[in-house]
């Protein structure tokens, strides 16, 4: 049996979640409001955890998710949370052509005037003077070694500066999966590190579109 990827534990969980939340939305005598569902969502995934119904690659997003859902109630918004996975993950997962994406996402930056740097090595801290533009650099030894001929054959580190949601929406565009930005992995000052992975195999959560 061929062990389950991230990213196929994660959109069972979110389909398993929202399958039975239609299903639990279908009875008439049941209350949609949004207060009403995240608490059905909230003692579903406690349910799933306790019964280990999914792979344990997903056990710390359900922690997690229970936490929030138990201290924010409907401002967990676990519904939309699970639709945004379904949404965001499916096409991603049949992104064959994940090099191409990228390189077409680059060529988009570039178009809308952001400051694209590919040519330069990134090591230790290095600080970048871009006058409040949006940027992104990835280190010139990975784009050449990592993307070849078109292809992602290794993870590949962007560094990015500019709103984070706007980053979101242009992975969702060209069906990439980014890793959370993580500012401390960073090498360049004011930027956050994203990783992109072969295949869109991420191993944790990716930055979700709002």
């Amino acid at each position: 049996m061929t062990e389950q990827s991230y990213n196929q534990a994660l959109m069972a969980l979110a389909q398993a979640g929202l399958a039975d939340l239609a299903a639990r939305n279908a009875n008439p005598g049941s209350i949609k409001t949004p207060a009403a569902e995240s608490h059905f969502l909230c003692n579903w995934m406690v349910q799933a955890l306790k019964e280990r119904r999914f792979s344990k690659l997903v056990a710390d997003d359900l922690t997690r998710w229970i936490r929030e859902g138990r201290s924010k109630g409907a401002g967990a918004q676990l519904p939309q949370l699970l639709a945004r996975i379904q949404d965001q993950y499916l096409p991603a997962m049949e992104n064959a052509e994940v090099g191409q994406s990228l390189q077409a996402l680059i060529g988009e930056l570039e178009a809308q005037d952001w400051l694209i740097i590919l040519d330069c090595e990134v090591s230790g801290k290095l600080r970048l003077d871009c006058d409040g533009k949006n940027s992104l650099v990835i280190s010139v030894e990975q784009y050449e070694q990592h993307l070849v001929e078109g292809k992602l054959i290794k993870p590949i580190t962007l560094y990015i500066r500019a709103d984070e949601q706007l980053i979101a929406q242009h992975a969702v565009k060209h069906a990439l999966l980014l890793s959370q930005g993580d500012k401390k992995a960073s090498c360049i000052k004011h930027h956050k590190a994203y990783r992109l992975y072969p295949g869109n195999q991420q191993p944790a959560l990716a930055l979700l579109k709002a």
